[in-house]
């Protein structure tokens, strides 16, 4: 048993750690083993907002797909399709962190809030997708069920940063103003006279 929090938070981060070198080492099964991308990997360990999964594996799932879109949003796939292509792929377990907390991925679904880990969240598709606004990031869990949902949505920490599972989750902050500034990829290329 531990008797202080420093011994736990060096246990939190050395899990994190193992976790994290299981990832950029591939593991998971064989039928789900797909190429996750190190400097996908690496970019989200030294992202500056936190960035948010559930281990480099759970319930079964493997890592199988990162994705860094051009909003700044970090996306995590758990497991193979289970529906769709490439293209469009539904998987059981999806993970999304985006620091733009202005904005919640609701649309005109039907949805319901409650509290999980302390925060008020958002809850979509009978369970099965869940916005929790955190800290200044909102992170969202699309899942097959609504039980592997809520078991990510009580699992789930930041990849870069020390936190313990289940522990509450910071309270939201105001708009952190996120959007209004525009992404590298957006600013326009410098004109230059033609010699």
């Amino acid at each position: 048993m531990m008797g202080s929090r420093a011994p736990r938070g060096r246990l939190v981060a050395a899990l994190a750690a193992a976790a994290a070198a299981c990832v950029l080492a591939g593991c998971g099964t064989a039928s789900e083993q797909r190429l996750v991308s190190h400097s996908a990997l690496e970019g989200m360990l030294v992202n500056a907002f936190p960035v948010y999964w559930v281990g480099g594996t759970f319930h079964g799932l493997s890592i199988s797909e990162t994705f860094h879109d051009t909003s700044g949003a970090y996306s995590l796939q758990y497991g193979a399709c289970v529906e769709g292509s490439q293209v469009a792929c539904v998987a059981p377990l999806r993970i999304v962190t985006s620091a733009d907390n202005s904005f919640l991925p609701l649309g005109s679904t039907a949805t319901s809030t409650g509290a999980i880990r302390g925060v008020q969240v958002w809850l979509a598709r009978g369970g099965r997708t869940i916005v929790m606004p955190t800290g200044g990031v909102v992170v969202s869990i699309y899942a097959r069920d609504r039980s592997l949902a809520r078991a990510a949505a009580l699992t789930a920490v930041p990849l870069n940063q020390p936190a313990a599972p289940g522990a509450p989750l910071p309270a939201r902050l105001p708009d952190t103003g996120y959007g209004e500034h525009p992404l590298p990829t957006q600013e326009p290329t410098p004109l230059r006279p033609v010699r």
